[in-house]
């Protein structure tokens, strides 16, 4: 099971794995979404859609999401034998980011460049194969690999916040960070990419941050409900319940020429 939350509306994606060794593409797929901030009930909203696939209390389920403290917790507190862990979608995206910044490094100092970006691709090996503390170690060595690019590297504080919050994000999840070399080996999901994509097709780009149009609180929960619904092939049901005349499988009515 998969679960990512967004960060700024809390929209959540639920995806299911129906057995142990299901590909994420032929899995069962359920979507709900709130703005969490505005919603009152969410983990009642979550619970009920785990409850429906069937979801016992004492069962055994890896959860995958970004490491966020507040989705760490709801997946605890909606199954207390749930596993958290941290997916390498986002490990990874961290890791692309600081390798960008290590190809401008290149340009300023071609052989400590490419040494830098050496040590990035070590730093993903150790942390793809979950040997935390050599990949720390590895961060702090990086540290003082790009000190000297203080006065030569124009984005060397873009440079320096990447490496931080990877950092950060390696230090506060230390425990969920598994061998993901090993679970991939072993036919196991190790990403929520899939997840993610349930968020943009949920979330879709009326919610991004740079859009010039903004959604209220209430009016974004309520555009999220309808959203899921249709996504999830329950909006006619609904309509139905309220409507029980209203003919939902009618044709529809040409266009005229």
């Amino acid at each position: 099971m998969g679960i990512l939350l967004g960060s700024r509306l809390r929209p959540i994606a639920v995806h299911i794995r129906m057995g142990e060794r299901v590909r994420p593409e032929d899995a069962f797929t359920k979507r709900l979404g709130c703005v969490q901030t505005l919603d009152t009930k969410p983990k009642r909203r979550l619970y009920e859609v785990l409850q429906s696939q069937g979801l016992q209390m004492n069962q055994e389920i890896t959860f995958l999401s970004d490491g966020d403290d507040t989705l760490r917790k709801l997946q605890l507190e909606m199954s207390p034998m749930a596993t958290p862990l941290l997916d390498w979608f986002h490990v990874t995206m961290r890791l692309t980011v600081l390798d960008q910044y290590g190809k401008g490094l290149v340009q300023c100092e071609a052989v400590v460049g490419e040494a830098i970006r050496n040590q990035i691709e070590r730093l993903k090996w150790s942390l793809w194969h979950g040997q935390v503390d050599k990949a720390l170690g590895t961060i702090d060595d990086l540290e003082i690999s790009i000190a000297p690019f203080h006065g030569t590297y124009a984005r060397f504080p873009r440079l320096v916040k990447a490496w931080s919050e990877l950092r950060t994000s390696i230090v506060h999840n230390r425990p969920l960070i598994p061998n993901d070399g090993e679970r991939y080996h072993h036919g196991e999901t190790i990403a929520t990419g899939f997840v993610e994509s349930t968020v943009n097709e949920v979330v879709s780009k009326r919610f991004c941050k740079k859009q010039q149009m903004q959604w209220s609180k209430e009016g974004a929960h309520l555009l999220l409900q309808t959203r899921v619904r249709t996504l999830n092939g329950e909006l006619s049901a609904i309509f139905k319940r309220w409507y029980p005349d209203m003919d939902l499988e009618a044709e529809a009515i040409p266009v005229a020429a």
